[in-house]
């Protein structure tokens, strides 16, 4: 498979470290982001087109992964 673009160390370049730390430290966090990279996932199998879906249902999985990449750099910028 080709590389997957939005993936967090995409996302968030200059906090690398500070996903890994967080990810290691805060269940919550861990939870969110791995849900993030689920959706992303799946997001790019739909325009890859691995896997066929409604427009609909396209559009809301990038809405979740907004949401999900908001409450993430809510972590990073506390």
């Amino acid at each position: 498979m080709s590389h997957v673009p939005h993936e967090l160390a995409d996302e968030f370049p200059d906090a690398a470290e500070k996903i890994h730390e967080l990810k290691l430290n805060n269940a919550h966090f861990a939870k969110i982001a791995d849900a993030y990279h689920e959706v992303n996932r799946e997001i790019h199998r739909i325009e890859a087109e691995i896997e066929t879906t409604s427009d609909a249902y396209a559009e809301e999985m990038k809405k979740k992964r907004l949401a999900l990449k908001d409450e993430i750099a809510g972590f990073l910028t506390a």
